[in-house]
């Protein structure tokens, strides 16, 4: 996987991060937030010594540091290269960003935002709610076919899904307190939020969300 996020704002700035399936690693000293028990996930199953960084934090670490004095809703031209295609959006940097830092954190060696990864690897930049619902639940779904064709007990109900964003959102709410104290500006934050409400629409409300993809579909 290679992904390449270029952002080039309207006063002439460009910022860009490559995005790969490799994990990043340690280069120097780390802001204290990094650290493995700042701020620690209450399901984290990493142990200090052999884990002393958190990975997620250690992988969003450069973008955090680009963007944590921006706005959130300032516009950026965005274009998002990978090795099958381009994307390109005028947006706001929040939304951008929720898209950057889903990715990173998926392939950040986490083992608990692992279960993200085969995801990422067709990874959609900007995702909608309801391109986020459907990319999840096909995508689970898809796993539990292969499940039952290996001799499995596949899930049809879902229940293994909302037990994962579950898991997912403890994550999140974990990263957003680590970061909190270090964004100057709002973009950050925004991002993470944005992003956690989407990974709790699937906990929380799937049933609900599932109902509206259906009306949808039906043309209702």
């Amino acid at each position: 996987m290679n992904v390449t996020y270029d952002f080039r704002f309207e006063d002439g700035r460009q910022v860009e991060f490559r995005v790969t399936d490799q994990p990043a690693r340690v280069t120097g000293k780390v802001p204290a937030w990094v650290k493995l028990e700042h701020c620690r996930c209450s399901n984290c199953p990493l142990k200090r010594e052999s884990s002393p960084e958190c990975p997620a934090a250690l992988e969003i670490l450069p973008v955090v540091e680009a963007f944590q004095a921006e706005d959130a809703y300032q516009k950026v031209d965005v274009r998002v290269t990978d090795d099958r295609r381009d994307y390109h959006k005028q947006t706001a940097l929040e939304e951008a960003l929720r898209s950057l830092l889903g990715l990173k954190m998926a392939t950040s060696g986490c083992p608990v935002l692992a279960e993200l990864k085969s995801m990422a690897v067709h990874h959609l930049p900007f995702a909608s709610s309801d391109e986020f619902i459907m990319r999840s639940v096909s995508h689970y779904l898809l796993e539990q076919y292969f499940v039952k064709r290996n001799h499995g007990e596949p899930d049809w109900e879902l229940k293994g899904l909302v037990e994962r964003n579950q898991r997912l959102q403890l994550v999140n709410q974990a990263l957003w307190q680590r970061i909190h104290s270090v964004c100057k500006g709002d973009s950050n934050l925004k991002a993470l939020l944005n992003f956690f409400s989407m990974a709790s629409s699937v906990s929380f409300s799937l049933e609900s969300q599932l109902r509206k993809l259906e009306a949808k579909m039906k043309g209702e």
